[in-house]
């Protein structure tokens, strides 16, 4: 469920972060379970950012746009 919630919230942003690749990755593919256990994922979603894990299990919407507005400037 938190994954269709952030797809659903970065739809409604994506426009103001043309420079930033979304891509949603299925743990139930081979390229998903190595992304979950690299990075410890044990809950939906977990969000990476410039290869590093930012969250799991939820998304703060005010810090992920902070982390974004952080790395753009």
């Amino acid at each position: 469920m938190h994954c269709k919630e952030f797809a659903a919230f970065w739809e409604t942003i994506q426009g103001e972060w043309p420079n930033v690749e979304f891509e949603e990755v299925s743990v139930v593919t081979t390229k998903g379970q190595e992304l979950a256990q690299k990075h410890m994922i044990f809950a939906s979603p977990g969000i990476i950012i410039n290869g590093e894990l930012f969250s799991t299990g939820g998304v703060d919407k005010k810090k992920f746009l902070e982390k974004l507005k952080e790395l753009t400037q």
